[in-house]
């Protein structure tokens, strides 16, 4: 056995032995294993630089719409997304013999397919900047489908790569995110969502040449001609709606963030309905037809693909990265901060001991702006090696603390930094690499700002999924991490830039020996 595995071995045992009911002896076993094992202290340098991300998979369950300036560098970030919508396996409308059509006058006839109404409804619960401000997008219906077979980035314009249908549907909406249509007390109460809606009643000419009287109509005719098109998701996207692309087209100073989107379809549809009557001491049961308001929903959901194209100012993103004075974190798809990890100062002479803990304190610069919109801090920062900042959310990792860490901020009067508590794994991982096959970026490791996905558990209810940008640490003792993705919210920080000489970013690193 290896003196490394050796040293953590006992190591283990002194927690287990600290750990007994028994603490008759704890005193004599502990000193009895201490006095056979040296631990040494150490820091070392930490250089670090900022590095242009370009660009970062835009594999998100929340959307981001809008045009804002950043207040610290007057650049403009642009949002837009797109988004597709889950049908439920094997949906089916109402029977066609029960699809009812009421016109303008009020007559009712059945087995006409003909929707009252579509509309779109973009939810958001958290937005950045003035929510007066007049804005305007506008909804562009997808001809070719983005399907999971490809990875999209968030510089990825499906505009530019041919997917936006040229004879489809193009709706402009002006919008402000205060919806002033809507009463101040019912915007105020807990219960209340805010959206932004897109109708979708003008009459609509298929790709096939067909014509139906709104957008509504077109979805569930294509129903009626093949139910096997609402067989799934896949089937849905493919055969019938294959998604929406919302572009800012002008206005500034707001950006929504769209945790949720809506497809839904109005109609009428005949029901019998069967009710009881006493007449002259009788009781009858009288069955009369009746018409009924319908409604069907197609959610957004994190079964189906949306993606997010984000247009920043390429040349302040390189002004920045090329400040000496500090490091930069800046989302969405802005700046990362590379690290350069000493680590053959950390093994040299110390190739028979064991790296027991490794502590990287990151210090924040504090803004110095005043500006009310200034960009709120990444809470969460995912530190993974450099050659792998592409490939770890490809491949949907998860940080392990071994080759891969989160460190939280928070705003205390104690802490103003990113802590990473022990990377040793990432240390003794990088040590390992045989000489000869080392990369250019065998030692560096880069933090990148990161949303996760937690689980709820609780004594009351099953498991619930959430998404949501974290800021700071979850509240809840009972919240696991499952998962996690770029943060493509509005953020930014300074951070202390470190050299390679009296640098002021410390790797503090324990050694262990046996004497």
């Amino acid at each position: 056995m290896k003196i490394k595995t050796i040293t953590s071995v006992l190591l283990a045992c002194l927690f287990m032995a600290a750990c007994d009911d028994s603490t008759d002896t704890i005193g004599s076993s502990l000193s009895g294993l201490t006095d056979d094992i040296n631990t040494e202290t150490s820091s070392f340098n930490v250089s670090s630089q900022t590095i242009v991300a370009d660009s970062v998979l835009a594999r998100n369950v929340t959307g981001y719409l809008g045009k804002v300036r950043d207040p610290e560098t007057n650049a403009y970030v642009t949002g837009d997304f797109m988004a597709q919508f889950y049908c439920l396996e094997n949906y089916r409308f109402p029977d066609l013999s029960d699809i009812t059509y009421v016109d303008a006058n009020g007559t009712a006839h059945r087995g006409v397919v003909r929707a009252d109404s579509c509309e779109l409804r973009l939810f958001y619960t958290n937005f950045y900047g003035d929510s007066t401000r007049v804005m305007k997008m506008t909804a562009y219906e997808m001809g070719k489908t983005m399907n999971e077979d490809r990875n999209y980035y968030s510089n990825f314009d499906p505009m530019a790569q041919g997917y936006i249908r040229t004879d489809g549907i193009h709706k402009d909406k002006a919008y402000t995110l205060t919806d002033f249509n809507v009463p101040e007390n019912q915007r105020d109460t807990s219960t209340y969502s805010p959206y932004i809606t897109v109708k979708l009643n003008d009459a609509y000419t298929d790709k096939d040449g067909r014509s139906y009287s709104n957008y509504g109509t077109y979805i569930m005719q294509k129903f009626y001609d093949n139910a096997a098109n609402f067989k799934n998701a896949y089937t849905f996207r493919n055969n019938v709606v294959p998604g929406f692309f919302f572009k800012h087209k002008t206005g500034l100073g707001s950006m929504a963030y769209i945790d949720a989107s809506q497809l839904d379809v109005y109609y009428h549809y005949t029901q019998q309905v069967s009710d009881t009557a006493t007449v002259n001491g009788v009781t009858q049961t009288i069955t009369k037809d009746s018409v009924f308001n319908g409604v069907t929903v197609f959610w957004g959901t994190e079964e189906v693909l949306q993606s997010t194209t984000i247009t920043n100012d390429r040349s302040t993103l390189e002004r920045l990265a090329a400040d000496e004075s500090c490091t930069y974190l800046k989302t969405p798809a802005g700046l990362f901060t590379e690290l350069t990890l000493p680590v053959d100062e950390i093994t040299k002479g110390h190739e028979h001991d064991n790296i027991l803990s490794a502590k990287l304190s990151i210090q924040r610069v504090n803004n110095t702006g005043n500006s009310d919109y200034a960009f709120d801090v990444p809470k969460n920062v995912l530190m993974i090696p450099r050659d792998s900042i592409y490939s770890f959310f490809e491949n949907n990792e998860m940080y392990n603390n071994r080759n891969s860490f989160v460190a939280s901020w928070s705003n205390s009067s104690t802490s103003n930094a990113y802590v990473f508590n022990n990377i040793a794994g990432m240390v003794n991982a990088m040590a390992a690499v045989d000489e000869s096959k080392r990369s250019a970026n065998w030692n560096k490791v880069v933090l990148i700002p990161v949303s996760l996905k937690t689980t709820s558990t609780s004594s009351a209810s099953t498991s619930s999924y959430y998404y949501y940008y974290y800021y700071g640490s979850s509240s809840s003792t009972s919240s696991t991490v499952t998962g996690l993705s770029h943060n493509m919210a509005l953020t930014s920080t300074k951070l202390v830039k470190g050299t390679t000489s009296d640098s002021p970013l410390k790797l503090n690193v324990i050694y262990s020996r046996f004497k």
